[in-house]
């Protein structure tokens, strides 16, 4: 994606400097902030444009509206969304200790949902999704693609509907946990909840990846040329996860 593309959909002009960029950042900010405070419906661009310290002629330069504002976070939700799986899809995080890497991951997701504009988007569409123009349930699919592909390359036995399967039940029970936890305004509670998201899905999964079978999945692991485990992933081959690695730079499919 490029540097604008989480608003130009949306955009009336396009941002030629940095220092315009910026601005239309700080007002997505202000309107996560505004749509928070005061709720969807009664935010207006006026109050969007003095949350944000700048004047509504120099917002309307930009949003003809509130609704092209909200529907410019959507893609910077979804933006940020595809950077954390990203970052979270690694062989260093899935190969570390089961809870350990269990933390990982929902560290990310808490953090993810402290950006105010990834925070505001994820609670309304739980509410309100008759107002969303590029988020439907199809990226909540994607979600679901997303932990089953870590869970399957976690443990390699499982097949391809049990790690769905799994998969699916973790993103929902994690997304109604953590819309709980949004929704509260106590920021203790709010702790406690995402703390327990982990609980829940250690004690969830534990059985089908534990640390016992983790074992077993890093001894199939190794390059099988050198033995190291210093691999990284290099596309897929009938239907098989590749590896390179990156010690002797050969390169080998997980035929697990």
């Amino acid at each position: 994606m490029t540097k604008y593309s989480h608003s130009s959909r949306y955009l009336r002009r396009q941002p030629k400097q940095q220092r315009g960029q910026a601005r239309i950042d700080k007002i997505l900010d202000a309107a996560a902030a505004v749509f928070d405070e005061v709720g969807y419906e009664a935010a207006t661009t006026h109050l969007i444009a003095a949350k944000a310290g700048t004047a509504i002629g120099s917002l309307y330069q930009f949003f003809p509206n509130k609704a092209a504002i909200f529907n410019a976070m959507e893609l910077r939700h979804i933006e940020v969304v595809k950077v954390m799986w990203a970052q979270v899809n690694t062989f260093e995080i899935i190969q570390l200790p089961f809870r350990q890497m269990i933390q990982t991951i929902v560290t990310a997701i808490a953090q993810l949902f402290e950006q105010p504009v990834s925070r505001v988007v994820f609670v309304q569409f739980f509410s309100s999704r008759e107002m969303f123009q590029s988020i439907d349930e199809s990226m909540t699919q994607e979600a679901i693609n997303f932990m089953a592909s870590i869970l399957k390359q976690r443990n390699p036995a499982l097949s391809e509907a049990q790690s769905n399967l799994l998969a699916e039940v973790c993103v929902h029970s994690t997304n109604a946990v953590m819309l709980a936890a949004l929704r509260s305004r106590e920021q203790q509670h709010t702790q406690q909840l995402i703390g327990q998201i982990e609980q829940l899905l250690v004690s969830y999964l534990e059985p089908h990846m534990g640390d016992y079978l983790g074992q077993n999945v890093m001894k199939v692991m190794k390059c099988p040329h050198c033995q190291s485990q210093q691999l990284s992933k290099n596309g897929y081959r009938r239907g098989k996860q590749c590896y390179r690695c990156k010690e002797c730079g050969r390169q080998f499919v997980n035929r697990c």
